[in-house]
Formats: structure tokens, C-alpha cells, sequence
């Protein structure tokens, strides 16, 4: 697998040397190789994008330099694109193209970004591993028997196999950042309501939330600062601070940097090669004169089940409105009720459909208090753990996953085990804060994933450690293969 130079294509898109419509036919090319292996895309737009790409070479014609301008990208399979196939990993959808287009997405286009394709996503971002997708499963570059994470699996996969340089995916409980930590590349989480959720299709309303994914911190930085901003469609939506400077990242201060390392993240059940890649990680900050805190955030073992009693339930409701009468794949039926049941029954995978049963359950009546609204409170004690812990430290540090990829299949029969890979992404998703995905090296060959996670609406901070530690490493230079 030989990577593009998406490292040049910035200085070169600027200099007059390169075009877009290049890069556009580079990554085609690219992609027809490897994607009959990987399975990352759903549907490559129309030209594959050349429409956009034209529109950028104009703008660089006319004197317009830097951000994202004519660098391309894929954009996960719930986002709204008007007019183009939206399905979100799901046969229920099938057909449906939206009149409209998501804030974040728009906002890429306003930057000059190139979309090419949808990328593949388990169904309605439920999943942890890309094997949830009823287009097919999803295989990890750095070894195609293995998953890749979820539910953003095609757009880590597209970033890591070098299809293009950054992806448009979304997170409710780690679904961008457990992807990028499996396929060795960098993903974040802003802080709950900096990036407008409007035109995404909603999962789990209060957890969702888009993020991009990337090599490198800075072309993070480029993506956030793009698509962030307050949005009068999504009540929720929040301005950044110090959101201008995103265009031009700094490194943070390491030195005297307080890193908090909870002693959970690094208990039984974590695999020996990513303790040592995330103790290796803690000694290259020191290195720099940072400051390691071993702290405890005791919440973390009820972050799993508190997570998915929350999110089952807001599932449950939020995929009530596929009912086969307004939009997509409609079975038959003899009145609404029958074709609801029978088009639900056809369109719906297994996963989706237990996640709907048992948030039906906690929601019904009888249950409510003793697991929906005790979740909630658990909830209220996730936020205050981590509130406390960062009083304490500028940041908190950890794994993505207990584990490696695993193999395709090998959880699949077991719901718990598949759940109890995102236990440390879930508690920070609970809690609203911003945190960032960056590789750490390998252990047994494949990519191991480093989370800091931040105070809320400390994002440019967070983006400026990241980067700052991607200068003192180099594990994101590395490459499926070996190529760096």
C-alpha cells in the first residue's frame, strides 16, 4: 500500500503546482485499488466529486490559499449531502436522498473541501468493530482480518488506507475515536454542542456528535475550525473559544503540564502492549517536563452500563420515526401499524433491533425509575468524577481500548464483550468534554490509541497538546505496511 502525499498537497495546492482535479483523480485511482479489500465506502459521489473540485481550483485561481481548500475528503453515511443517497448502514433507508445538507458538512463545502464519497458506518452508528453495516462489513489495513472499530469505521479506514487526508465522522460514545485508535490514526471529540448535530441522523440525541479524523492534530484543527460555530438549527450548538486560533495551531506548553493518569485505565483486562505504549507515552511528556498525576476516577466501572441504558433509550425513540410511510424502504402491510411492524422487521439489523428493545424496556412503564432515571443520576456522578479529576490536572490521559483489534466476528455473538471495548470512551462522552484519539505506537504490530480528554470547551488546548505531542513522536507517521 503506497501512500499518497497528502503531506504536500497543502503546500503544493498553493503553489500552482498541484490541482484539485488531480488529487481528486490521485485518490481515485488509489482507492479502486485497495477498496475491493477494505470495504470503507458506500457510494463514491457523482464524478467523485469533480463538481467540487472545479469549484476549488477556481478559488485558487483567484488568490485563495490554505485551510481545506481542494483537499478531499469522505463523509460518514448519516450525514445529509442534498441530493445525494444517505442510508446510514441500513436497508430501511434505502433510496432516500435528502433535500438538504448537514451544517457541518456545508460548512467544509463553504471551506473548499472536496467530498468524493459516503463512507461505510455500522447501521445507525451502532457498533463498536464496522461489522454492522448492511453494505458489508469494514476491514482494517493494518490487517484485513481484523476490525477497524465503529461505528466511523469506513471513514478511519479511508483516512489510514490514504484514500484522502481527513473524514467527517461521529461520535456518540466513541465511534470516532475507538476507529482511529484501531487504524492507527488521530480522531476527535469536541466538547457536546461545538459542532451543529443539524442534518446528522440522530442516534442518541444528547451523546451525538460529529468529529473529524486525520493524521495529524493540525489538519484536525483545520477541520474543527471549519465546521465550528454556533448553529441556529441545533438549539445545543455553542461557540469555541479561541477558535481562530485553530488556523494556525501551536504547540502547548509541556512543561509544567499536569497529565492525569486514572489507575482504572490501566487495570486488569487492559492488554500488556497498550499499557506500555500508553506508559511509553507518559514518559515522553515527562521527558518534556510535564508532570504525571496517578489519580482515580472510580465512576469508570458503571460508565458501561450507565452509557448504554441512556443511549438504548433515546434510541428507542429516536428510531420510531422509521415507520416505512415518509421516507426510505416501505414494506407492505395491511394498515399503518402492519407496515411499520413488517418494513421495521425487514429494515432493521439485529443490532439496531436490540438496542430498540431494550430501550423500550427502561423507557416502559414500571422500569422508568429503576433504569432510565437511575442512569441519569449515574450519570450526574460520571460528570462530577471527571470534573474533579480535572481541578486536579490540566488533562487526563489513557487508552481508547483495553484491547488490539480483534478479528472480524470474534465478538459478535456476544454483545457484552463488543460493548465492553468503548468502557474507556464512554464516560468522557457522558460527561460532554472534548477529547482526542492519537496513535501511540503498536503492540503485537497493530495501533494502539492515546486519549487525552479536556475540561469543556478547552478544545484548542487540547488540539495544541496533541499536537505538541505529535512533535516529540512519531507514531503518527506510521503506515499499514510498514510505510511511514
Amino acid at each position: 500500500m503506497q501512500p499518497l502525499p497528502w503531506e504536500a498537497a497543502r503546500p503544493g495546492l498553493d503553489a500552482g503546482d498541484l490541482a484539485p482535479e488531480a488529487l481528486l483523480r490521485m485518490a481515485r485511482e488509489h482507492l479502486e485499488r485497495e477498496e475491493p479489500t477494505l470495504g470503507a465506502l458506500q457510494q463514491l459521489l457523482p464524478e467523485g466529486g469533480g463538481a467540487w473540485a472545479r469549484a476549488a481550483h477556481r478559488r485558487l485561481r483567484a488568490g485563495e490559499r490554505g485551510g481545506l481548500l481542494g483537499l478531499p475528503f469522505v463523509v460518514k453515511d448519516n450525514f445529509a449531502l442534498a441530493g445525494h443517497p444517505m442510508g446510514c448502514g441500513s436497508r430501511i433507508l434505502e433510496g432516500y436522498r435528502p433535500p438538504f445538507t448537514a451544517t457541518v458538512v456545508g460548512r467544509l463545502l463553504e471551506a473548499g473541501a472536496v467530498p468524493i464519497a459516503s463512507a461505510r458506518m455500522d447501521e445507525f452508528a451502532m457498533g463498536s468493530s464496522g461489522e454492522y453495516c448492511a453494505g458489508g462489513a469494514t476491514r482494517n489495513p493494518w490487517d484485513p482480518s481484523r476490525v477497524p472499530g465503529g461505528s466511523s469505521s469506513g471513514p478511519a479506514v479511508a483516512v489510514a488506507a490514504d484514500y484522502v487526508p481527513f473524514a467527517l465522522g461521529s461520535d456518540t460514545g466513541g465511534s470516532v475515536r475507538l476507529p482511529a485508535g484501531f487504524c492507527g490514526v488521530s480522531g476527535l471529540r469536541p466538547t457536546f454542542g461545538v459542532l451543529s448535530r443539524w442534518g446528522i441522523a440522530a442516534m442518541a440525541s444528547s451523546l451525538d456528535q460529529a468529529g473529524p479524523i486525520a493524521r495529524s492534530a493540525v489538519l484536525l484543527a483545520e477541520a474543527l475550525h471549519a465546521m465550528a460555530g454556533r448553529d441556529s438549527l441545533d438549539i445545543l450548538s455553542v461557540d469555541l473559544p479561541r477558535r481562530d486560533a485553530l488556523k494556525d495551531l501551536g504547540p502547548a506548553r509541556l512543561r509544567g503540564l499536569r497529565v492525569g493518569l486514572p489507575k482504572e485505565y490501566l487495570g486488569p483486562g487492559v492488554h500488556p502492549g497498550i499499557r506500555e505504549r500508553v506508559q511509553e507515552a507518559m514518559s515522553s511528556l515527562a521527558g518534556e517536563g510535564a508532570d504525571i498525576v496517578e489519580l482515580s476516577l472510580p465512576s469508570t466501572e458503571f460508565s458501561i452500563e450507565t452509557y448504554y441504558l441512556l443511549c438504548t433509550s433515546e434510541v428507542s425513540s429516536n428510531m420510531s420515526r422509521y415507520d416505512g410511510m415518509r421516507f426510505g424502504r416501505r414494506v407492505g402491510g395491511e394498515g399503518p401499524r402492519s407496515v411499520a411492524a413488517h418494513t421495521r422487521d425487514a429494515g432493521f439489523g439485529a443490532e439496531v433491533k436490540r438496542r430498540i428493545l431494550l430501550g423500550s424496556f427502561c423507557l416502559s412503564r414500571g422500569y422508568y425509575d429503576a433504569f432510565y432515571l437511575r442512569a441519569q443520576k449515574a450519570r450526574t456522578l460520571i460528570r462530577q468524577d471527571f470534573d474533579r479529576a480535572l481541578r486536579i490536572v490540566d488533562v487526563l490521559a489513557g487508552p481508547i481500548s483495553p484491547t488490539p483489534p480483534f478479528r472480524l466476528g470474534e465478538k459478535t455473538r456476544d454483545p457484552l464483550e463488543m460493548y465492553l471495548a468503548d468502557i474507556f470512551t464512554v464516560g468522557p462522552a457522558l460527561a460532554g468534554l472534548p477529547c482526542v484519539s492519537l496513535p501511540a505506537g503498536l503492540a503485537d504490530g497493530l495501533p494502539v490509541g492515546l486519549q487525552f480528554i479536556a475540561r469543556s470547551l478547552e478544545d484548542v488546548f487540547l488540539l495544541e497538546l496533541a499536537h505538541a505531542f505529535q512533535q516529540i513522536t512519531s507514531h503518527h507517521k506510521l503506515r499499514p505496511g510498514g510505510a511511514s
